[in-house]
């Protein structure tokens, strides 16, 4: 580990200006997968929203994340909170780089949270409110895929300014994670269904995730695949011996962890479904962070060239020891107070 960090840790650098860079970098992909998985099913949950066969899936669907979906969004906070404040020239390179994308995704979720409050006490607007949920929801979560594209594939810059065009996030790359992306977040919200409801919207929402686990492992195949051939680096990190063979693990486990999802699912598990989709997230990103780190804006500036100074970095620390073990608690807390099975008759929940 000293090794691979000395090489792309500037020279000289010792101390705190070598090792909080790596402390913050674990702390924002914490913040980043949380993200992902807590607003990941509610995103999903949106996607399917406009297959629903009736009004009252439709209410048992959203009633399953109303009581929780703006807490999951304290970890996008989190993320984008902790980027600006430890690697400012990281947030003022990415978000030129990705303005378009990212106010599209802003603005879709704010159709979706606006969905969310007003849906349960229309009357005759109801629609008006479903396409918002939905659209919202598969809008959002696509930027987002787009965003994650762009990213893997890196940007022109020189020194450190962003010096690439406004439309270079668009690629063919960047358009298969976002397709990746909705069919994973589909399998999140998929199998949340089958953990938090009954009857006949259970049994469609098993139908689904199988053929949201199917979309997403050809995805994540072809994303697999596309990009250690999107920069050398990335080819000789997974493709050079013995990274070959310590790097095998790790498709091996995303097959493996498909299978025994496609499993659980048939063999009409309820809470297993949902823990295996997280784990085959959590694989996904664990092939990333192989591709990619230390750079924190790929292909050449690392997350020690665009770091604050340590003193800022210690301050911006010791907000965080406070905040994200409280955001832990809460969320926690707030998954056991709503656990279980959302009601056959929504009045029944008292979600009025």
């Amino acid at each position: 580990m000293a090794d691979f960090i000395a090489t792309f840790a500037p020279a000289g650098l010792e101390g705190q200006a070598l090792w909080l860079p790596l402390i913050w970098a674990v702390l924002l992909a914490v913040a980043v997968v949380m993200y992902v998985v807590a607003d990941g099913f509610d995103l999903g949950i949106g996607i399917l929203f406009k297959a629903a066969a009736n009004e009252n899936w439709r209410d048992r669907m959203m009633l399953s994340v109303a009581p929780i979906w703006d807490g999951n969004e304290t970890w996008l906070i989190l993320g984008g909170g902790g980027l600006f404040a430890v690697f400012y020239l990281a947030y003022a390179i990415l978000l030129p780089a990705l303005y378009l994308p990212l106010f599209t995704m802003l603005i879709a979720l704010i159709f979706r949270g606006v969905a969310f409050e007003f849906r349960f006490k229309a009357d005759t607007s109801k629609r008006v409110w479903d396409n918002a949920f939905h659209y919202g929801s598969l809008v959002a979560t696509f930027a987002q895929g787009v965003v994650l594209g762009a990213f893997v594939q890196g940007f022109e810059t020189n020194g450190r300014q962003f010096t690439g065009g406004m439309f270079d996030w668009l690629t063919p790359f960047s358009i298969a994670t976002g397709l990746g992306l909705v069919a994973g977040y589909a399998l999140l919200g998929a199998t949340w269904c089958v953990m938090k409801t009954t009857g006949e919207l259970e049994i469609w929402a098993r139908r689904m995730a199988v053929r949201a686990l199917v979309a997403t492992i050809v995805m994540m195949a072809i994303i697999s695949a596309w990009v250690p051939f999107l920069g050398v680096e990335i080819e000789q990190r997974w493709f050079t011996w013995p990274n070959i063979l310590l790097l095998a693990p790790v498709p091996l486990l995303t097959a493996f962890t498909s299978y025994r999802l496609w499993r659980a699912l048939e063999d009409g598990h309820h809470v297993q479904p949902f823990i295996l989709a997280i784990v085959l997230f959590l694989l996904g990103f664990l092939g990333l962070i192989v591709s990619l780190f230390p750079y924190a804006v790929p292909p050449r500036l690392t997350i020690w060239n665009v770091a604050n100074a340590p003193a800022t970095q210690l301050f911006a620390l010791v907000g965080y020891a406070v905040v994200m073990p409280l955001t832990f608690i809460y969320t926690a807390y707030a998954y056991y107070v709503f656990r279980g099975k959302v009601a056959l008759d929504v009045q029944e929940s008292g979600y009025h």
